[in-house]
């Protein structure tokens, strides 16, 4: 699936992953391929992403923003 992480000023990241675990307001909830589509708001903490082809984890430490899932696609709008 596509990710693309933004702020006003510039993008953090874009490419293809093969999860995401975001801070969500509840809670942490993790967004896999082809889930559904949803609009979440996000709370302070970090955003980790497994990219394909990549062991290794990655981390995006985000203020708060939100979230949504369309098309086997996650657009995360922070702050």
């Amino acid at each position: 699936m596509q990710l693309e992480i933004s702020t006003p000023q510039k993008t953090l990241f874009q490419g293809e992953v093969r999860s995401v675990l975001c801070p969500g307001k509840d809670g942490f909830f993790q967004i896999l391929d082809h889930h559904a589509p949803m609009v979440a708001i996000l709370a302070k903490g970090q955003v980790k992403y497994e990219i394909s082809g990549d062991i290794t984890p990655h981390f995006i430490e985000v203020d708060r923003g939100v979230l949504q899932v369309l098309n086997n696609k996650v657009t995360i709008l922070s702050e």
